[in-house]
């Protein structure tokens, strides 16, 4: 999935660790990314967030797309941070899934939480072999 996904590679986000319902992922904030108040742009950290929940979603093979999703920003990030979003799946059943994901600093502060809701879609990532 990473190497189709051409936005977060451009921004260089970094996946971490991928597991069943699980995912973490990290983006270093450049200038670039910052906005008219000196801080990371909210859409990027929307971005870090929505990634990681694609992977989390997305990781148990069985394609998967965003049905909905919120984020509260709670706390500035600034040039030079480095933001880690850890997803983590709540609820799975039938064709639906809710995703909570955290994005901290590089010292931990909270600097927003999203969840997300998935829908399944056909298709996979790769075929199982038994």
């Amino acid at each position: 999935m990473m190497a189709d996904d051409r936005a977060s590679r451009h921004l260089g986000i970094e996946l971490l660790e991928i597991g069943p319902g699980r995912a973490r992922m990290r983006l270093k904030v450049r200038p670039e990314l910052t906005n008219g108040h000196g801080i990371c742009h909210g859409g990027y950290i929307f971005l870090l967030a929505d990634t990681t929940f694609a992977f989390a979603c997305n990781s148990h093979n069985q394609r998967a797309v965003a049905a909905g999703c919120s984020i509260d920003f709670l706390a500035p990030a600034h040039d030079g941070d480095v933001l880690t979003a850890e997803g983590v799946e709540r609820h799975l059943a039938g064709r639906h899934g809710v995703y909570d994901i955290s994005v901290r600093d590089q010292d931990g502060k909270l600097i927003a939480l999203f969840r997300g809701k998935s829908a399944t879609i056909k298709g996979q990532f790769f075929e199982e072999t038994k």
